[in-house]
């Protein structure tokens, strides 16, 4: 989705920095691109560019947890069991929503396998988000289409039944667009939409 979403942002006739992790996908020509192949690749990217951006989209994390310890060697194979240990990975989208006084929109993604509404609101409150973009991990992985669900923070809902990924990116741009363009306008700052 978050290719989508910056293609589809790009085609609006916005400014996009796409950062991401390892994929098999091409990025969009005229976003600036930036490759994150760890977690803490990404968390130090995202910090970088979102306070010079109206509004910062975090789809997917690289990963949730991480190695607690990273050999410089090989491990080699033995006969018996082997266990690692993980560590939580630094959550971005909850530091950016931390913060007082942004001055961006914050958009999360949910992927969710069940109580898609549900955890979707947990996360836009414990997370600070302005929208939370839930859809069923089962429909939109690996696939060209989704089915989205959108919380935003004063309780509404919007539902999109499923449709392209290009088809509910160029929706969801519209939507950022125009509760940004909301939000700045109640913090007197001015936020321009393009047709």
């Amino acid at each position: 989705m978050g290719y989508a979403i910056a293609e589809a942002a790009l085609d609006a006739g916005h400014e996009v920095v796409l950062i991401s992790g390892p994929v098999e996908l091409a990025a969009p020509r005229n976003a600036r691109f930036i490759a994150a192949g760890t977690s803490d690749e990404m968390f130090e990217a995202v910090y970088r560019h979102a306070h010079g951006s109206d509004v910062c989209v975090l789809c997917a994390a690289v990963a949730d947890y991480k190695p607690a310890k990273v050999s410089r060697a090989k491990i080699k194979k033995r006969a018996d069991r082997m266990s690692l240990e993980l560590m939580p990975t630094r959550d971005i989208l909850r530091s950016l929503g931390r913060q007082r006084e942004r001055t961006f929109l914050l958009v999360g993604f949910a992927a969710e396998t069940d109580h898609i509404e549900q955890n979707a609101a947990k996360k836009l409150r414990e997370k600070n988000c302005d929208i939370i973009v839930a859809n069923d991990a089962w429909i939109g992985m690996e696939s060209d289409e989704n089915e989205l669900l959108i919380l935003f923070r004063e309780g509404q809902i919007k539902k999109f039944s499923r449709a392209s990924k290009k088809i509910l990116a160029r929706k969801l741009v519209k939507i950022f667009c125009k509760f940004a363009t909301k939000m700045f306008d109640k913090k007197n700052v001015v936020i321009t939409e393009r047709t």
